[in-house]
């Protein structure tokens, strides 16, 4: 704005390298946040329902949302309790490492939710799932019943 105008003589090839030096620094400063997804189905195992959540916690750590998806096959599709009763459970065994942003719903053969991790400041703990079969006080395996 002075009067008259002030001009700057400078090399063009070097005002063009230092501006893109300034854009490929404020992309790396960006965060993409990619959702990530983790299937299960109704009758999941104890231990591979474990590895997966575990699996979950780390995406949430790493500032990912998780999309959980319940296949249901054949029949397993009239009972659609079970898959959300395991959806339950990995919200539950989360915790505090995310938070439910899309709550279960039925699409076709499928039941999804969406899970989006906590703020920068908490990280994901996940709780160690209880024993399936308790022990008695001689150490042999406590009988459960309806198990045999």
């Amino acid at each position: 704005m002075a009067n008259p105008p002030v001009c700057r003589i400078m090399d063009y090839g070097k005002f063009k390298f230092d501006e893109a030096q300034k854009a490929k620094e404020s992309r790396r400063k960006s965060t993409n946040v990619g959702v990530k997804e983790m299937k299960y189905r109704p009758k999941i195992g104890q231990g591979d329902f474990d590895t997966k959540t575990r699996q979950v916690a780390k995406f949430l750590e790493g500032g990912h949302k998780v999309k959980l998806t319940i296949m249901f096959r054949g029949r397993e599709v009239f009972h659609p309790e079970l898959g959300k009763q395991i959806l339950d459970r990995v919200a539950e065994t989360i915790g505090d490492g995310g938070k439910v942003e899309v709550s279960p719903k039925l699409d076709g053969r499928n039941m999804t939710m969406v899970l989006a991790p906590q703020k920068k400041g908490s990280k994901p703990k996940v709780k160690a799932a209880a024993p399936a079969a308790e022990q008695s006080s001689d150490g042999a395996p406590a009988v459960v019943e309806g198990e045999e």
